[in-house]
C-alpha cells in the first residue's frame, strides 16, 4: 500500500538523509571517506526527495517557495 508516511515520519527521514549528505560533504572537505560525485548526486536528490514529499503533504508549491525565497535572499544580499 503507497501514500505517504506522517509528518514526523517525513522529517526523521529528511534529517536521516541530510545527515547522508552531511557526510559526503565532509569526504569532499577531506575529513572522511573518498570524494564520490555520484553519491553527492544521489544524497542531493534524496533530501530534495524528501523536501518534496513534505511540500506535496501540506500541499505547498515548491517552486513557488523557491523563488520566493530566491527573491528574499536576492534582496537582503544585494
Amino acid at each position: 500500500m503507497g501514500g505517504y508516511w506522517t509528518p514526523s515520519q517525513m522529517l526523521t527521514a529528511l534529517v536521516e538523509e541530510v545527515g547522508e549528505l552531511a557526510d559526503v560533504i565532509l569526504s569532499f572537505e577531506g575529513v572522511k571517506g573518498v570524494k564520490d560525485h555520484d553519491k553527492l548526486k544521489e544524497e542531493l536528490g534524496d533530501v530534495l526527495f524528501a523536501l518534496i514529499c513534505i511540500a506535496n503533504y501540506f500541499e505547498v508549491d515548491m517552486e513557488d517557495a523557491l523563488m520566493e525565497t530566491i527573491k528574499k535572499y536576492s534582496a537582503r544580499d544585494l
